[in-house]
């Protein structure tokens, strides 16, 4: 029974003296109090910011055109299909309209006559011509009314001939070439289809054909750069179906003027694209350097304290915080560039925070 309480009372005891001991503790003692963290400062300096624009930008032909049927009529046979490269004046499809055949017979036969008309009615003048060159053979009216005959069947051969060639012409539009040298992106027919001009028979064109060895590069430029870049300027892009892979084009065309709705201007790009890695419609990635400038105060990302209230910058003066507004500008390298009432060599918190109150005491 001894043993049963004696533990207790063991464990007690030791309690206490524990607590007695750290009751005895000074709170003067070095060991135990906290020593408050040192705020880093840097000196303020001016600096060059070399940056990056990077804009979007669409890949689209050098050349691109959609090929309808001028005249209507119906396939006949197919040339070429999709993906097919074709040469300029290369034969792509061939149409009949038999009818046309009809017009031409009719107007080459119309041709004839005239023809007939007009030799007749010429030699009639002349004959009367040489006539009245013997005094009071021939009468002035005559003659004149013969010459007017003739001058009359000479306009109605001119006519004949233009209606011949027009019909002639329309039906050369029956062979559909190519206008320049590409490939074939979309083919909308087959052979037997009924087809005509936009609207009147066909509502798809019967190709599209693009000239994809060059291609332009559009880009939209926003107002504040755009008197950086110049004719001649040579950027680099990226595409996202081609990555670590780097492409170049030269700016080639400058719109002259500024889109009301973007405030941008629209800037084109010629890129040689002879190994065809490209393709039309791809979205590109262009970047255009941003020239640098030693004028301006350049400090770190995290110096600047961005809130609901705006932009600061924390300054030590006297050991006292002190923020100081301030407008950003350009940003990269972890860097950005600021505007306000600062002096080089001014000391600022390397590290600002809303922590930090206006007044509150720095240790440096």
């Amino acid at each position: 029974m001894r043993s049963f309480y004696i533990k207790p009372l063991l464990a007690v005891s030791a309690v206490c003296m524990l607590y007695a001991c750290r009751s005895a503790a000074k709170p003067e003692d070095p060991a135990l109090v906290s020593k408050p963290e040192k705020t880093e400062t840097f000196a303020l300096e001016k600096g060059s910011l070399r940056t990056v624009l990077k804009m979007p930008g669409e890949l689209i032909a050098f050349e691109k055109v959609d090929l309808y049927a001028k005249a209507n009529s119906f396939v006949q046979k197919i040339w070429v299909d999709v993906g097919s490269e074709v040469k300029a004046g290369q034969l792509l499809a061939t149409l009949e309209a038999p009818e046309m055949n009809a017009q031409l017979s009719g107007a080459a036969a119309r041709l004839k006559s005239m023809e007939a008309t007009h030799i007749n009615s010429r030699a009639y003048y002349e004959r009367l011509l040489e006539t009245s060159k013997t005094p009071g053979t021939i009468s002035p009216t005559d003659l004149d009314q013969a010459k007017a005959r003739e001058q009359s069947d000479l306009a109605q051969l001119e006519a004949a001939k233009a209606s011949y060639h027009e019909v002639a012409n329309n039906r050369d539009y029956l062979t559909i070439r190519a206008p320049f040298a590409g490939v074939i992106s979309a083919r909308n027919v087959n052979t037997g289809a009924y087809v005509g001009p936009s609207g009147k028979g066909s509502d798809l064109p019967l190709f599209v054909l693009q000239q994809q060895k060059k291609l332009r590069l559009a880009i939209a430029v926003p107002e504040a750069y755009t008197p950086l870049l110049k004719t001649g300027n040579e950027l680099s892009f990226h595409v996202n179906a081609l990555p670590g892979q780097t492409f170049k084009g030269r700016v080639v065309r400058l719109a002259g003027a500024i889109d009301s709705r973007l405030r941008s201007q629209r800037v084109e790009m010629d890129v040689d694209n002879s190994n065809k890695k490209l393709l039309p419609g791809m979205v590109a990635e262009v970047e255009m350097p941003l020239p640098a400038t030693d004028s301006l105060f350049v400090i770190p990302e995290t110096a600047l304290l961005v809130n609901a209230e705006g932009n600061y910058v924390i300054r030590a003066e006297n050991g006292q915080a002190r923020r100081v507004p301030i407008k950003k500008g350009r940003a990269g390298e972890g860097r950005i560039e600021i505007y306000g009432d600062l002096h080089a060599g001014d000391q600022l918190v390397t590290k600002a925070s809303d922590e930090i109150r206006e007044g509150s005491t720095l240790t440096q």
